[in-house]
């Protein structure tokens, strides 16, 4: 009886430079280190906060909060306005250093890659030493800092790159992996955000090795699909490979608006023109034959976010008016941000979402508070939303673009 041979090793670095926007401006104005600064949109025009600093952390300000409300946090927090060729020029010479380690390589956004260095050659192969080498060379030749997390796989890197932020390496060897995992708080799974961790909290479960308790059927009746993903994340398995070529997997369009729209009439009245907006991008991506779902975003006039969404194949008013209806009887608050949009997938690999149900959803809605929210030049006043999926996975982030869920 012959033996199953194990798979081959993977060697994953996940690479993710320290509060880019604001790193990079510091670079180019060493006067602004140490003291708080963020990049973003002017507090008296509902902006954003794109990214800051960690003087400005140490206050409580973070990516994505109102301008408004770090400005409270922070009085001397000084605000810069964005200026997206300067950090895009930045990412373009990190992303020459990467690509001379390793072609397996997958941007998340302008500053965020994974690298499969399973096959590199320099420095005898050793994931740890060549990013190491990474790390100098982008702060020596770009002037940012990197932090960076190896491990065996994708989720393992990831986790591993925030450990010693900012600036800073960690390695979780494969024998080490069992144990790593086994101790992390449920909020560290890719997923999880605070109303899940809530709910996980409530049925007693805390730390990863808490779920390894659970039965398949358990996971499926409290988190349907994503029930399957959290049984193998728990065990620290994630077979994802590094992706250089990614399909696009959302468009979108959203609106901040100047007041809040007062109650669901207002909000149907703006339906109309977003979805006019989202057809012409579905158009321009030739997107028109692989949509899967449709989704509804909503922000209230408390910042709480709630999205839903269904199956679907083609932009409907009337689909998108009813999952409205739904979102908005969720809080039934003034609502400051609507948008509306579709998921895509390769016609050739349409699959259900492993990570979410296509059945009507509550977003958690957490913002990873080290990475930047992307934007655009023109978009910087107004909800600086996370960005789409282009130019990189999480790219050039255009603002009333693609929405995706920062971990």
């Amino acid at each position: 009886m012959t033996s199953t041979p194990a798979p081959p090793l993977r060697k994953i670095i996940h690479c993710d430079c320290d509060a880019f926007y604001a790193s990079v401006e510091m670079r180019d104005d060493p006067s602004l280190r140490g003291r708080p600064m963020a990049v973003g949109g002017s507090p008296d025009r509902r902006g954003v906060i794109a990214t800051c600093n960690y003087e400005a952390r140490a206050y409580g300000v973070r990516s994505a909060m109102s301008s408004a409300q770090a400005v409270k946090r922070c009085p001397e927090l000084l605000i810069l306005r964005p200026a997206m060729d300067k950090y895009k020029e930045a990412s373009r010479r990190i992303f020459g250093i990467y690509r001379e380690y390793t072609e397996l390589l997958e941007p998340l956004s302008l500053d965020e890659a994974y690298l499969d260095v399973s096959a590199c050659r320099q420095h005898q192969g050793s994931a740890t030493r060549i990013a190491e080498e990474i790390r100098r060379r982008v702060r020596e030749e770009v002037g940012v800092t990197v932090s960076a997390g190896v491990g065996p796989s994708k989720f393992i890197a990831k986790i591993a790159s925030d450990w010693n932020k900012p600036d800073g390496l960690f390695v979780v060897r494969p024998e080490a992996v069992d144990a790593f995992v086994a101790a992390l708080p449920v909020e560290r799974i890719h997923g999880v955000g605070r109303v899940t961790a809530a709910k996980l909290n409530r049925l007693g479960v805390k730390t990863c090795a808490d779920l390894r308790a659970w039965t398949p059927d358990l996971f499926h009746r409290h988190f349907g699909s994503f029930g399957g993903r959290l049984y193998n994340l728990c065990r620290g398995i994630d077979e994802r490979r590094v992706s250089p070529e990614r399909e696009r997997k959302s468009i979108s369009v959203e609106e901040t608006y100047a007041d809040d729209l007062p109650d669901l009439p207002a909000c149907l009245a703006e339906l109309d023109p977003l979805i006019a907006q989202l057809e012409a991008r579905i158009a321009r991506a030739g997107a028109q034959h692989v949509i899967h779902k449709l989704t509804v975003k909503l922000r209230f006039s408390d910042f709480r976010q709630t999205t839903v969404e269904c199956r679907g194949q083609m932009p409907d008013r009337a689909v998108y008016a009813r999952l409205l209806a739904e979102g908005h009887a969720r809080r039934r608050l003034p609502v400051r941000l609507l948008g509306v949009g579709v998921a895509t997938s390769d016609p050739d690999t349409a699959q259900l979402d492993l990570f979410r149900d296509l059945a009507d959803v509550d977003v958690d809605g957490d913002v990873d508070a080290d990475a930047d929210a992307e934007i655009d030049d023109n978009d910087y006043d107004g909800e600086g939303e996370n960005g789409g999926e282009g130019g990189g996975r999480d790219g050039d982030g255009d603002r009333g673009g693609d929405w995706h869920e920062r971990r």
